[in-house]
């Protein structure tokens, strides 16, 4: 096999494995049993701190 190829195999590689990182991540991010928890997150900073 000569370097061509095998850089070509590897960023194929690495194109597929980020794709299927990032479509996970998106998943995890809209899965609807996640919703309350990131509300909840997203409303953290508006919350005085003086309770």
């Amino acid at each position: 096999m000569s370097y061509e190829t095998v850089a070509r195999i590897a960023q194929q590689g690495g194109l597929i494995y980020f794709g299927l990182i990032f479509l996970l991540g998106c998943a995890y991010a809209l899965w609807p049993t996640n919703r309350d928890a990131f509300a909840k997150a997203a409303r953290l900073p508006l919350e005085d701190d003086d309770q």
